[in-house]
């Protein structure tokens, strides 16, 4: 059975660190939270859509937290998610800031889901060496 490296657990806990960090100013006050990085949102669907983040921002932070002292099969599992989400991601904010219906801003969340996609894709071919 694999072992776990150390550095995969403390990169799981450092993203349910920064997850957290973003999700609950979504969730608690999305209209603050958007304005700070240059989304101009005034409708009730925008509010929707930024708690939505929120939540799926606990759901996988959280789920890293609960799951970082777990075997190399739930962290593979993990690591799937991870790569599926951020590459989801990456694209969604790329296609956005393409058309033009994202402020610049938007480029420093790109660059962060491109940083944590390396690392996840890093770990998971390392994993199947």
């Amino acid at each position: 059975m694999q072992k776990v490296p150390t550095s995969l657990r403390y990169w799981f806990l450092a993203h349910f660190v920064i997850d957290f960090v973003f999700a609950i100013p979504l969730l608690v006050a999305p209209l603050w939270t958007l304005g700070l990085f240059g989304f101009e949102t005034t409708t009730s669907e925008a509010v929707l859509f930024a708690r939505l983040v929120g939540a799926a921002l606990i759901g996988i932070g959280g789920a890293s937290l609960f799951m970082h002292k777990k075997g190399m099969e739930t962290y593979s599992s993990m690591l799937t998610l991870k790569i599926l989400w951020s590459s989801a991601a990456m694209v969604a904010i790329g296609i956005s800031v393409f058309e033009g219906s994202a402020p610049e801003e938007a480029l420093w969340f790109l660059r962060i889901f491109i940083i944590f996609n390396a690392i996840w894709i890093y770990y998971k071919v390392r994993e199947n060496r």
